[in-house]
């Protein structure tokens, strides 16, 4: 994703990508050679480097507090991968430091930038096919298993590194639920391997939100929805292999059988980090990839967890 993100960055007119960093010379000079950049392993002196303004965080999810807070302290602004963070008191101490340092955090909530999920957003916006019933979000993958070719060993429990995503497209469409229950299936070692969470809201609607580390080899990394509005229905079948997804999205109404539905739209990628730049120059609303929006989104990952180890559903009364 590092090597994605800089490409992007690249590509824009008037953005320099003065650095990259990676754990090994050789793979950050791949990148940076790439880009016209200089290649670093010590990811402090590239942050602390006064040609920098702002810094992009594509390192596993567990270790972004400390370059996202070393960053920040440093007068940087901040573009950070989701997960934001595994740990809801890292991630307000990533907010804090945001707003102490008046620099700005944005995070890679990837579904506000991808087109099928903000037609979706204008559909609720405009109630054409009337009221959102019901939401039902997967993201299917095999990570987990011993054998799997995208094992990816870094990854945390689905309820972060997958689930995350669709937490925030719930809550972007819905607000926030008053109520969590979620279920797993249990790895050898004890932690959840295929996780179900089933939010409710005052106004009877509900989501589920599906999130799969477990999937045969040959399954190939799957993501879509379903949202059934009171007259309509859309679904998104996304599947990768081995490059761009391929895509299904439709629509069955009342005017009869099942559509494609067209959405044209940039790589969400190069959407999100345009806006980052965009906000830094103060050309853009930072209000929807806001570090705030990730913090609800987490909220839900941590209460996804605590519903399964205590049996119980996470009652939401107040958000702060």
């Amino acid at each position: 994703m590092g090597a994605e993100h800089a490409a992007i960055y690249a590509d824009m007119p008037d953005v320099k990508v003065a650095g990259v960093c990676a754990r090994d010379l050789e793979r950050a000079r791949s990148v940076a050679d790439v880009c016209g950049a200089r290649a670093f392993v010590d990811a402090h002196e590239l942050i602390q480097w006064d040609a920098i303004d702002a810094v992009d965080v594509c390192l596993p999810s567990a270790i972004h507090c400390r370059y996202v807070m070393s960053s920040l302290s440093h007068a940087k602004h901040v573009f950070c991968e989701t997960p934001m963070a595994l740990r809801l008191d890292e991630a307000k101490q990533m907010r804090h430091a945001a707003r102490h340092a008046n620099r700005l955090l944005q995070v890679g909530l990837l579904m506000r930038s991808a087109a099928p999920y903000d037609h979706i957003k204008s559909v609720v916006a405009s109630g054409r096919h009337g009221r959102l019933l019901s939401l039902l979000c997967y993201r299917l993958g095999s990570y987990l298993r011993q054998d799997a070719p995208d094992q990816k060993f870094h990854y945390s429990d689905p309820s972060t590194e997958l689930m995350t995503f669709d937490f925030d497209f719930a809550n972007w469409l819905l607000g926030s639920p008053v109520r969590l229950f979620a279920t797993s299936t249990r790895l050898a070692g004890g932690g959840p391997g295929e996780i179900s969470a089933i939010l409710s809201y005052n106004d009877n609607q509900q989501a589920t939100i599906i999130g799969s580390g477990l999937m045969p080899d040959g399954y190939p990394f799957s993501v879509g929805f379903r949202a059934l509005f009171e007259r309509g229905l859309f679904e998104l079948h996304n599947v990768f292999r081995n490059g761009p997804p391929q895509t299904r999205f439709t629509v069955a109404d009342d005017a009869g059988g099942s559509r494609d539905v067209e959405v044209h739209g940039r790589s969400p990628y190069r959407v999100e980090l345009q806006r980052f730049v965009d906000c830094i120059r103060g050309q853009g609303d930072p209000e929807l990839l806001d570090a705030e929006r990730a913090i609800e989104a987490l909220r839900m990952s941590v209460a996804t967890q605590r519903s399964i180890e205590e049996l119980r559903a996470i009652e939401f009364v107040e958000v702060s």
